[in-house]
């Protein structure tokens, strides 16, 4: 049995894709495998009903199974799959005629609140369904930009930035005692921090993503 998940992170999902195409079956299986956990928590955290969740990620396989003579690679496998589960959520949710449960504002020309206008059942899907599908993708380009970035560290030896950027952002502490920690200066830590942020920005600015994804890096 081909071990898919051990493939070349590369190289992994066309590979993938490829044994597929083929009619390879346990292929077909590591990619449920592999996602259908993920698009359940997706779906179920969106609608709250796991008999709907389970029958959209299996809308979504089979739509990504009628769309493969499409797919190129140039995007990413995994948003693929849930911009399909999230057009499927569209479907879905125009069925059941959901509508927002509060009450949504906009500013008026005196700057007081003002009701909207009740949006159509339509409108409303869609624009969850864009929003879910951006959440996704903005999720999936931030996890592969510090990963590139962590990679590069590695390769460099840049163990202390790891070890700063660590403190910082998954233990949440602040500048002065990841400094203290760490042994460094404040102003270092800033650096680092600072430094993170950009590289970050770089590195999915050249992913040329869709311009709906992360306006406020436009």
């Amino acid at each position: 049995m081909v071990d898919y998940q051990n493939q070349p992170p590369s190289d992994a999902d066309a590979y993938l894709v490829d044994q597929i195409r083929k009619g390879d079956q346990e292929a077909w299986q590591s990619l449920i495998d592999r996602f259908e956990g993920r698009l359940l928590a997706f779906t179920d955290s969106r609608i709250r009903n796991r008999a709907s969740s389970e029958d959209i990620v299996q809308e979504a396989f089979v739509g990504f199974l009628i769309s493969l003579p499409n797919y190129d690679g140039n995007r990413r496998l995994e948003s693929y799959l849930f911009s399909i589960c999230a057009y499927k959520l569209t479907d879905h949710l125009r069925r059941e005629g959901r509508r927002p449960s509060i009450q949504m504002h906009h500013r008026g020309s005196s700057g007081e609140g003002a009701a909207m206008e009740p949006a159509g059942s339509d409108r409303v899907a869609s624009s969850i369904a864009r929003s879910v599908e951006r959440k996704a993708i903005e999720e999936s380009a931030v996890r592969d930009a510090i990963g590139e970035q962590v990679d590069r560290w590695k390769s460099g030896e840049g163990w202390n930035k790891l070890k700063a950027i660590e403190l910082l952002f998954v233990v949440g502490m602040p500048n002065k005692e990841v400094a203290e920690a760490t042994g460094l200066s404040e102003q270092q830590i800033a650096n680092y921090k600072s430094d993170f942020q950009i590289r970050l920005r770089s590195i999915i600015n050249r992913m040329e993503l869709d311009e709906g994804v992360f306006p406020e890096l436009a």
